[in-house]
């Protein structure tokens, strides 16, 4: 097994935002959306990591009762995210802010559900990001915690580059190259959830590259 390689915390360059907010998500995000349906997502929901805000539209287009706060710690991010929400008819129902996952400003059980996607392997030690997870979900509500998990050899990570971001830029080619060196295993990803308060969550493997904590509604 490769050793994990730590990625950069905040991507909050003007470049690699808008290198970010062009590569084709549509199949990860769908996936994160038809999930949470799955798992009865509704209400108050927090989207820790929402980078330029793909999600929440799509969850809005999906649940009517949905209303959605979006955090991240890049400001470039967020930018994207604003500029696409002024012009949305979901404006009314989803809000984006600065706010670091470790530490997050809000009470304990706040949200009914609580996700992100592909923020995870962003955190050196995720376990403090998981225990705010945990603390800002209400005790019924829904969890989906979604990132990349790292392969074995440097090999694979080359055939998944190849397989899924071939048409992408050199750089969005090289950040999900570095993404995927940063990731968790399944195995490493169990250990911190346990330590974090996460046992009850169900740990599931999506893909050939995406692994999932989550917690059904109850």
């Amino acid at each position: 097994m490769i050793d994990r390689i730590l990625e950069t915390e905040v991507m909050d360059t003007e470049q690699d935002s808008a290198e970010y907010d062009a590569m084709d998500h549509s199949s990860a995000n769908a996936a994160v959306v038809e999930r949470l349906l799955e798992l009865g997502a509704t209400g108050q929901m927090l989207d820790i990591g929402t980078g330029p805000g793909h999600i929440p539209f799509l969850i809005c287009d999906r649940i009517p009762e949905a209303q959605i706060t979006g955090i991240d710690l890049a400001e470039h991010m967020l930018d994207l995210a604003r500029k696409k929400l002024a012009g949305s008819a979901h404006r009314e129902r989803i809000r984006f802010q600065s706010a670091d996952a470790k530490h997050l400003n809000f009470a304990d059980n706040t949200f009914d559900v609580v996700y992100s996607n592909t923020i995870l392997h962003h955190i050196p030690d995720p376990e403090p990001f998981l225990r705010e997870a945990r603390r800002v979900l209400r005790p019924s509500g829904v969890l989906l915690i979604r990132d990349l998990f790292r392969p074995e050899s440097s090999a694979r990570i080359a055939e998944l580059v190849q397989l899924y971001a071939r048409e992408e830029s050199a750089l969005s080619q090289e950040l999900f190259r570095a993404s995927l060196h940063a990731g968790l295993t399944s195995e490493e990803l169990r250990r911190v959830a346990d330590a974090a308060g996460l046992s009850d969550a169900e740990l599931v493997i999506d893909s050939d590259r995406h692994h999932t904590l989550q917690i059904k509604a109850s």
